[in-house]
């Protein structure tokens, strides 16, 4: 109470005082610790400190901080679906695709080509060869094999714990190794009984070894009836004690040998058969068959009236089929129509060698890539690898046999298609058209799935997914970026239609960042450069510099930082503001493990407008794939009688 006026004394009571960070609340002095725990204008680290956030701040400003916190990053988890090309599919653009790779150092690359082939080199980076070909890999060692396994452990250990820095991940590692060094020591030592298990299953077992000594011993002893023995009368003993007296031999116990249920004995089945319901009856049956089949109680021998007559058995012959079908799950195919009039290629039937087909030697060898794709897309569509075996019933199993033939092979253990394919010129195998993931082909489940994964700030998120994935990418073929209508026939003209409308500038894609961005439109005035190449912009304050770095996007600040030791200073001035601050798992000597970036995205667009260019019938004119074919001859149009056909 702030009117409390008791009488301040040491040991009864202290004296009151208010705040001082001036909050405004009023407490006795021995609350002081206490109100510092709920004050509001103590200054706190950030909520995101364990993450690399520095910020100190007032207690009641933490809520809004979060908002331009450093540390608050998100993880765009946008994912999509890159089929390989199918060489069986009429429709297909493979012509336009390798005059492209052709032109790509001379007319430059299309957007959804650069994309496509970032997209090739993640995945080639991901298929390994050893699940498709084991049988084309080298021997392994046994000291490979206990590295790689190591190696697994020690990766594991480092993910179950909580991302700290680089002494979590030392401690980590270090736990790992206890782990396993405690994993040997039991391996070591000679196994130990669980008694109390051991007493619980002799328990279990030994009602039925009881009953079998008891059936032996009705055996060797037949059953005999003897009379009850006179009860004793019973006398008062000098103590005032009741005395029963018998005769010198022992009373018999009672014989229960008709009233119990025990399987042992005679008449269990009837008894139980009116005591319990014939749910009741049949568990006991099927719980104690085999003791009362020892016992004699059933039957173990029928009548042949009661015995189910199968007829005439003959075993029958385990046969096998070996076959081999061509794999058409992957393959296009074609439609049939009704009026389908297209011409078939004559073939005759002729005994044929080897050396009657032409192939050369470069022939016996097949693509990798080609391959391999092949074979993960089987398996991602069907489930299944090409020509696997597979059973159609217990009696019959499809033998599938493919060989594979390459230059490279064998392979090691830890290759990879990307290993195999570094002197290769470059060849796009994907196709350019992107699809959305589904519930059956995802990231865990097809091959095929690529991830955006760049980090972003927050408050930058929604803008990246706007103007990346729902503006650019998703409405990149045919809307964003137009091609030639014969572009199947092989033609490579492209044109883009739209630019932001707040500025002139021209959308890219930057293959070594994995992101879109724009380039401005300059005029060559406007470069920064002197006429013999000097640089203008460095001999700028280093103030003036500062103040013109803080109206780029955070992109161009990332790339202004790469260009002198001087914009790096410029650029670093802004990451408290601009930047944030991520968790690098390498082991590194400085940062603990904590690395400041500018995130890989461009200014706002708002609203995109259509650039001025002219229509696409207008290259039609001048296309070298377009073939105008002249009608010369007259066509005699339908439904004209003899009569106008005679007349002038």
């Amino acid at each position: 109470s702030r009117r409390c006026r008791a009488r301040v004394e040491p040991s009864a009571s202290c004296a009151l005082l208010p705040c001082r960070l001036l909050c405004g609340a009023v407490f006795h002095l021995c609350k002081e610790e206490e109100h510092l725990l709920l004050c509001p204008n103590v200054r706190v680290p950030c909520l995101n400190a364990q993450y690399g956030c520095p910020v100190q701040l007032p207690r009641s400003s933490r809520a809004a901080h979060l908002q331009v916190c450093p540390a608050s990053v998100v993880c765009c988890s946008m994912e999509w679906l890159r089929w390989p090309v199918d060489d069986t599919n009429p429709n297909n653009f493979n012509a336009m695709q390798d005059n492209m790779m052709k032109e790509r150092e001379t007319h430059g690359e299309a957007l959804d080509v650069a994309m496509a082939l970032v997209d090739q080199s993640d995945l080639y980076a991901r298929l390994k060869m050893k699940p498709l070909y084991p049988e084309l890999m080298e021997q392994e060692e046994e000291e490979d094999i206990k590295e790689e396994s190591r190696e697994e452990v020690a990766v594991g250990g480092v993910q179950d714990q909580n991302p700290i820095g680089p002494e979590g991940l030392t401690s980590c590692i270090m736990s790992e190794s206890h782990a396993a060094e405690e994993t040997a020591q039991s391996v070591a030592q000679p196994p130990v009984i669980n008694m109390e298990k051991y007493n619980l299953f002799e328990m279990m077992f030994s009602m039925e070894r009881g009953a079998c000594a008891v059936a032996q011993e009705n055996l060797e002893n037949p059953k005999q009836k003897q009379k009850p023995a006179d009860k004793g009368r019973s006398q008062k003993g000098p103590a005032g004690q009741r005395q029963d007296k018998s005769s010198p031999r022992s009373c018999p116990p009672p014989d229960t040998s008709k009233t119990g249920l025990a399987p042992w004995q005679e008449g269990v089945l009837e008894r139980l058969g009116q005591e319990l319901t014939p749910q009741e009856y049949n568990m006991y049956v099927v719980h104690h068959g085999r003791m009362l089949l020892a016992f004699g109680q059933i039957e173990a021998c029928t009548s042949r009236e009661k015995d189910f007559v199968y007829g005439s058995l003959e075993p029958i012959p385990v046969q096998t089929l070996h076959s081999f079908k061509v794999p058409v799950s992957y393959r296009y195919k074609r439609r049939v129509h009704l009026n389908e009039t297209a011409a078939r290629v004559q073939t005759e039937h002729r005994s044929v060698d080897t050396s009657d087909l032409g192939a050369g030697e470069d022939d016996w060898f097949g693509d990798e890539a080609e391959e391999t794709l092949l074979g993960y897309a089987e398996m991602a569509v069907m489930g299944h690898k090409i020509s696997e075996t597979k059973g159609a019933d217990g009696l019959y199993v499809d033998f599938g046999t493919q060989t594979h033939s390459f230059r490279t092979a064998p392979f090691k253990r830890r290759t990879t298609l990307a290993d195999v394919m570094v002197d290769r010129p470059l060849k796009l195998l994907l196709q350019l058209q992107a699809e959305t993931v589904n519930s059956r082909n995802n990231r865990a489940s097809c091959a095929f799935t690529f991830l955006c994964g760049h980090t972003f700030h927050r408050r930058e998120f929604a803008t990246h997914f706007r103007n990346v994935h729902s503006d650019i990418q998703m409405c990149l073929s045919e809307w964003f970026e137009q091609q030639c209508p014969l572009a199947y026939l092989g033609c490579t003209y492209r044109q883009r239609r739209f630019h932001p409308s707040t500025q002139k500038a021209t959308v890219t894609y930057n293959q070594q960042l994995r992101c879109f961005n724009l380039r401005p439109d300059v005029l060559p005035s406007l470069d920064g450069k002197a006429g013999d190449g000097e640089d203008r912009l460095s001999s700028l304050p280093y103030e003036v510099l500062c103040h013109m770095a803080s109206f780029l996007d955070s992109q161009s600040l990332s790339q202004l930082a790469l260009v002198s030791r001087l914009m790096r200073q410029v650029c670093s001035s802004l990451l408290q503001d601009r930047g944030m601050v991520t968790l690098r798992w390498e082991r590194t000597s400085s940062s603990h493990g904590r690395v400041w970036e500018f995130s890989h995205l461009f200014s706002a667009v708002d609203s995109w407008n259509m650039a001025d260019i002219p229509p696409i019938s207008a290259h039609l004119k001048v296309c070298p794939y377009y073939q105008k074919t002249e009608q010369k001859e007259r066509v005699a149009l339908p439904f004209l009688t003899e009569k106008q056909q005679k007349s002038p």
